[in-house]
């Protein structure tokens, strides 16, 4: 893969965050559980929340190859961390700097990008994962206000975003994905409520709650793009934010395998490194073979989406095998580290436990599998 002089330059700002900063806090957030507030402020000092949002509104205005290297650089210390950086820019920030209109980014995005504020995205609910298209929520026309009242599901950030893009039905009529809006509904809105933050398995530093809406006026210029268009621009939305999540794959998968690497090469049984022996020196060839095409196929992605190539499919490749192969890397890592490998004494448990969300969050395996194939059979 090559990189121009300004993506080696991100990359290693990246990294070095990630090591000084990053690296020190992860143990303890998966731990508690605690939302990584000041290291959060320091990522928006450094540009990593602004990177796709352009200059004109105080963002970085990065490609996509720099951005996925971001998360991947700071995701190979703490998924938490790349998970906060992947939502905000890839669900918060794009869909505002793409769609909305000349105020919709003069207010929202400078300070996005700073770092000021969060931005998310409100789209799962109860009855609509997967099917994207069964939105509960409703928006009804009230004068100059759109009404909101529904729920919402695994929310990224909610309880630190300024505001959320929420989809709703607008025209109740419509079947399935149509009718469909999106709105950008600021978090102080009176009848919004984030509700109680969720105890999850892993990415446990990462803001995760449900949402409420009840009766919540929205001003009319607060519609993001149009009207009834709102299932395509989420579709769009998640092809972005598919090779954002490649990334943090790439990152945990990356972090496992060094882990599991460097212990391999240390840890002396029968009188050798245990590395010497076989069976191990083969599960290090899988998982290097495997980070490597993951890797090629994320980025190789990015790489189509910066040229403005139809990167859907490849976006869907990426985000399929990354994920997928993280599980396998951090599960490969533990058992190379044996019963250290079980204990949060080494960070290759607190991977395998964040790397789960990758094959689950922004479309399941079996969703990416869908989409592939259609891209396929429509050839």
């Amino acid at each position: 893969m090559h990189l121009n002089e300004n993506q080696i330059m991100i990359r290693q700002m990246a990294r070095d965050f990630a090591r000084a900063k990053v690296a020190p806090v992860a143990a303890e957030i998966d731990r508690t559980g605690a939302f990584p507030e000041a290291t959060v402020r320091e990522m928006g000092e450094l540009g990593f929340l602004g990177l796709a949002v352009p200059e004109a509104y105080g963002g970085v205005g990065a490609d996509m190859t720099s951005y996925a290297l971001v998360v991947e650089e700071v995701s190979r210390v703490c998924g938490s961390h790349g998970l906060t950086v992947a939502a905000h820019n890839s669900l918060g920030c794009w869909p505002i700097a793409t769609l909305g209109t000349e105020a919709q980014k003069r207010r929202f995005l400078p300070p996005a990008a700073a770092g000021k504020s969060l931005l998310s995205f409100g789209l799962t609910e109860a009855n609509a994962g997967s099917d994207a298209g069964g939105t509960r929520t409703t928006a009804v026309r009230d004068g100059q206000h759109w009404v909101l009242n529904g729920t919402k599901m695994w929310i990224t950030n909610s309880h630190y975003a300024a505001a959320l893009i929420i989809t709703a039905k607008t025209d109740p009529a419509a079947q399935g994905s149509r009718g469909i809006s999106a709105f950008i509904v600021p978090t102080d809105t009176p009848g919004f409520t984030v509700e109680k933050k969720e105890d999850k398995l892993g990415m446990r530093g990462s803001d995760t709650a449900p949402l409420t809406l009840q009766d919540v006026r929205v001003p009319a210029d607060l519609l993001l793009g149009k009207e009834g268009e709102g299932f395509k621009y989420f579709m769009m939305t998640l092809d972005g934010g598919r090779i954002s999540i490649a990334a943090l794959a790439l990152g945990l998968a990356e972090g496992a395998y060094r882990t599991a690497k460097a212990y391999a090469k240390e840890r002396h049984q029968f009188g050798r490194p245990i590395a010497s022996f076989q069976a191990v020196e083969f599960m290090l060839a899988d998982m290097a073979t495997q980070i490597q095409a993951a890797r090629l196929l994320t980025y190789e992605a990015c790489r189509l989406k910066d040229t403005d190539q139809p990167y859907a499919q490849m976006a869907a490749m990426a985000k399929l095998h990354a994920s997928e192969t993280a599980m396998f890397v951090t599960d490969r890592a533990i058992q190379i580290l044996g019963g250290y490998g079980y204990t949060r004494e080494y960070p290759v448990e607190r991977f395998y436990r964040d790397a789960k969300l990758c094959t689950i969050g922004e479309g399941t395996s079996e969703i990416q599998r869908m989409v592939i194939g259609r891209h396929e059979l429509s050839e």
